[in-house]
């Protein structure tokens, strides 16, 4: 099973200067360990805004990505004080939330959910509404996270392909895994495959407090 959490497919050409959005900020963690493309990782808490859509691995992320664009986007609801001026103009007001990455897709129940990240300058109670009722925004607590790094293509054969290898130094570290996996992209489409930043990241239980 893998469900879509942290990565973003299809940028189409909405990602006009995405070059620069998807290098701005990332999940911030501290690598445990490293071997190779492989990394034990501990991620600090953040929040993400996610939506479920059916479909196939490879165009679940198309059909998601819009949903959260427009949200990060400004298609939120904010409301806002302003002291009483003259003269005093009034507009419907939108916040534009700035894009992080990766973006991520996992699999749930048969659905795909994917998700952006949130910018760590943000909380639950300070990030603006959505308006779309489907675009649901959840606080991921702090873990550990076993990774591994790859380019290429985004397809289904080449997420597989290197799932089977992290399962392989999963079980060769004696971790336990604790979750669903995420498929996570870094870059924009026009990003030549071979520079392409892919990870594939499965939840562990943290390993200082096996017994």
């Amino acid at each position: 099973m893998v469900r879509a959490g942290w990565v973003a497919w299809g940028f189409l050409t909405v990602i006009c200067g995405a070059g620069n959005a998807m290098a701005a900020e990332e999940a911030e963690y501290t690598v445990v360990l490293k071997e190779e493309s492989f990394e034990l990782r501990r991620y600090e808490a953040h929040i993400l805004a996610e939506t479920a859509v059916d479909g196939d691995f490879d165009s679940a992320g198309n059909k998601a990505f819009g949903k959260l664009f427009k949200y990060i986007s400004g298609e939120n609801k904010t409301r806002e004080t302003v002291d009483m001026t003259s003269p005093v103009g009034q507009e419907a007001a939108s916040e534009q939330i700035d894009m992080t990455s990766p973006v991520g897709q996992q699999q749930d129940n048969g659905r795909w959910m994917v998700s952006f990240m949130m910018p760590a300058s943000f909380t639950l109670e300070t990030l603006p509404e959505p308006k779309d009722s489907t675009v649901i925004l959840r606080q991921v607590p702090a873990r550990h996270i076993a990774a591994i790094r790859y380019s290429g293509l985004w397809s289904e054969k080449g997420y597989l392909r290197n799932k089977e290898k992290l399962d392989a130094w999963v079980q060769d570290k004696a971790l336990s895994v604790i979750g669903e996996p995420i498929w996570a992209r870094y870059d924009p489409p026009f990003m030549p495959w071979f520079m392409r930043r892919n990870e594939i990241l499965l939840p562990v239980m943290n390993p200082s407090k096996k017994e």
